[in-house]
């Protein structure tokens, strides 16, 4: 078959892997490819230092097939230049996918399943049997991504500030002004409102460990954020089940920081799928999306 790539575009970093049947030849990381994030410049320059990085490891001038799963790959030219950069490396055969596609992917090699997408973003895809797929959310960090670590960075300052109103004991706006450098109230509101504004994402760590140490505020946004995300599967089952004559249960898998280190949202997110659905598969383990776009190029290299 050859060597094939896999790259995973995610919104913060970007992973990259050569691999020659079962033999990982290269592995590497570098800053964000996604335009809207770092700027077109910034994403062509990571993505090309990425590229020479892995194929320096791995002593290789080209490769039979890249699969790359990007955030935002639908956006206007966002396919167009990644494969143009691929063929500055000479890729012989080249797909951009969205991120969500290769991570679906990494977890049921194009089989059936539902996977939840929790990270920076949030968005849940599921597959029938027949390869009909269904989706619930993703619809950006502004309109939706309910339940993601921006969601939970947001929502936080969001229900602290109503405390405030309401005279209600929360720390959230202490350690929110003391991560942003803001000395005031005012100071915190205005960077909060402004365009294109603070991170929220990195907030929900912060977040999250105020709901260990017991903050109310903080314990509500995770918990209503494991709801959400519950919420997401089950519609994405239920759109399965109608429109697919999909009987059975398909296993359940996810990726992202949130279910993976916010223990109160990953205990909840399990919990309340296995109490509305009791014979539903959850995997315990992370879904790697890199898995998924080196599976992809090798099956495009069988074409």
């Amino acid at each position: 078959m050859g060597a094939v790539l896999g790259i995973d575009g995610g919104g913060t970093r970007t992973r990259a892997s050569l691999v020659d049947g079962e033999q990982v030849l290269a592995f590497g990381e570098n800053g964000s490819i996604k335009r809207l994030r770092v700027g077109p410049e910034v994403a062509e320059a990571n993505l090309r230092a990425l590229l020479k990085d892995v194929f320096t490891q791995a002593g290789l001038a080209g490769v039979k097939a890249a699969s790359a799963g990007v955030a935002s790959a639908t956006m206007p030219g966002v396919k167009e230049w990644i494969r143009a950069v691929f063929d500055d490396f000479s890729v012989e055969r080249s797909e951009v996918v969205g991120d969500e596609v290769i991570a679906l992917d990494g977890a049921f090699k194009g089989g059936p399943g539902i996977l939840q997408i929790a990270g920076t973003g949030s968005n849940c895809i599921g597959r029938a049997p027949d390869g009909g797929r269904e989706s619930a959310g993703g619809w950006s960090s502004r309109l939706g991504d309910e339940g993601s670590g921006y969601w939970i960075g947001l929502h936080a300052v969001r229900r602290a500030l109503n405390a405030l109103d309401r005279e209600e004991p929360t720390r959230i706006l202490e350690v929110v002004g003391s991560i942003w450098g803001t000395r005031s109230i005012e100071e915190l509101v205005n960077l909060g409102d402004s365009t294109p504004g603070p991170d929220f994402a990195a907030l929900a760590p912060a977040i999250s460990q105020l709901a260990e140490e017991g903050d109310a505020v903080a314990l509500g946004v995770l918990r209503q954020a494991a709801v959400d995300l519950v919420d997401s599967v089950l519609l994405v089952r239920a759109k399965l089940r109608r429109k697919h004559n999909l009987a059975m249960e398909v296993p359940v898998a996810w990726i992202g920081s949130v279910v993976g280190k916010a223990r109160l949202v990953r205990e909840q997110f399990f919990a309340g799928l296995h109490a509305c659905a009791p014979e539903m598969p959850i995997r315990e383990a992370e879904v790697a999306g890199i898995d998924g776009a080196v599976w992809r190029a090798q099956q495009l290299a069988k074409v």
